[in-house]
């Protein structure tokens, strides 16, 4: 909520190709990869179902009597799951025994307030706020870019009252009990072009009441196979990484893949660690010399990966600036750079003092080499006479 005072200034000085661009890898890594393994795994209801949604919302079809793409694809999948499972087929994952227990979580379960529970934790409020305030800068970060998400796809909105809800809600929810923070929407593009309006969202939100609310999620995921929704994510991520290459200069594309680069990190990172923990052991067991021999360079997706969404941003800004040849604004940004990983809010996984000073040092050497740029006269082609002339540098 404090961010939210200055994320307008943030937005003002940061080029969009740094914005979308940190938005966009996200989008691809922790949106779009996850659908798109599940629709391989079951590649006769998943790239169906893509194939049903891509037509519509990409080609413009309508289907008939006007029925959404969503619903189509959706309906088409439970048709598809349903009919292997009466077959004797495994399509889907859907089963009979699921169906049924679901109904055990039918009944109404009013939220009430869970104050006890949240003021005891300040007990531990140090050991919390270490990884706190890193995920709520990343919250701040995102939300920001989502605003200039919307604001690309031809929608306004005013960025710290945007921002103040998002807290609000948050701490509301907070108090009745639900540990996990709430966001504003990731993917406005994708959603507008579904045909979603502020109705939407207020549909989305009453639904999610409702099915809370009454214990209806356990009989609508028996009765649904995940993998006939999946594909409208892999839209939505689709979208939200175009619109960084479509809303930007054509220059600034390289910034654009810059901003890509550290969420790809830390998709990497997350796999790896997921996949040695289900074996029982971690990377530092396994020894960083060993997974280097088989090109796993651990350590480096260690830190690249530490703050991916500051850490796009300021690549993404610092390549847009360098491409305009705005040395002092991309000094600038590197040397933030420096001032965020040196406290670890880049670059490591919790905030500290020289939390990894080696990339702080690297961050403001860069800084100073821009910056000198910026002071030091160009050599630049006069096309007339073919001769050269000493300029200084903008």
């Amino acid at each position: 909520m404090i961010g939210g005072f200055i994320a307008p200034y943030i937005r003002k000085i940061t080029p969009r190709a740094a914005l979308l661009g940190a938005l966009a890898g996200i989008s691809i890594t922790f949106i779009s990869m996850r659908p798109a393994l599940e629709m391989f795994m079951t590649p006769v209801i998943g790239l169906l179902c893509f194939t049903v949604i891509l037509v519509s919302w990409l080609g413009g079809y309508r289907y008939p009597k006007g029925i959404p793409a969503g619903l189509v694809a959706i309906a088409l999948g439970m048709v598809i799951a349903w009919g292997s499972t009466l077959f004797g087929g495994q399509l889907g994952g859907m089963t009979l025994a699921n169906f049924g227990a679901a109904f055990a979580t039918f009944g109404f379960s009013l939220p009430l307030p869970a104050f006890g529970m949240v003021f005891s934790g300040f007990e531990f409020l140090g050991i919390i706020l270490v990884t706190a305030i890193p995920f709520g800068i990343y919250d701040l970060v995102e939300a920001m870019d989502n605003v200039e998400s919307a604001e690309a796809a031809g929608d306004v909105y005013p960025t710290t009252r945007v921002l103040t809800a998002d807290g609000v809600v948050s701490l509301i929810g907070c108090l009745m009990g639900n540990p996990f923070i709430n966001a504003v929407y990731i993917g406005h593009p994708g959603w507008k072009a579904m045909g979603g309006r502020i109705g939407y969202s207020a549909a989305t939100g009453l639904m999610v009441i409702v099915l809370s609310w009454f214990g209806i999620i356990a009989l609508i995921s028996a009765l649904i196979p995940l993998v006939a929704i999946s594909p409208i994510l892999l839209y939505i991520g689709m979208l939200i990484g175009a619109q960084a290459f479509q809303e930007t200069p054509k220059s600034h594309a390289p910034a654009v893949v810059l901003a890509l680069i550290p969420n790809i990190a830390a998709w990497g990172k997350l796999l790896i660690d997921s996949a040695l923990g289900a074996a029982g052991t971690n990377a530092a067991a396994v020894g960083l010399d060993k997974l280097g021999q088989v090109g796993v360079l651990y350590h480096g997706l260690e830190v690249l990966a530490g703050g991916a969404i500051l850490t796009g941003m300021t690549w993404g800004a610092i390549g847009a600036f360098i491409i305009d040849k705005k040395y002092v604004e991309a000094s600038a940004f590197a040397l933030a750079g420096a001032a965020m990983t040196f406290f670890g809010f880049m670059h490591g996984e919790a905030v500290g003092f020289a939390v990894t000073p080696v990339v702080a040092l690297a961050y403001a050497l860069v800084a100073g080499f821009l910056f000198a740029l910026s002071r030091a006269p160009v050599v630049v082609s006069a096309p007339s006479a073919g001769s050269h002339a000493t300029v200084p540098a903008e």
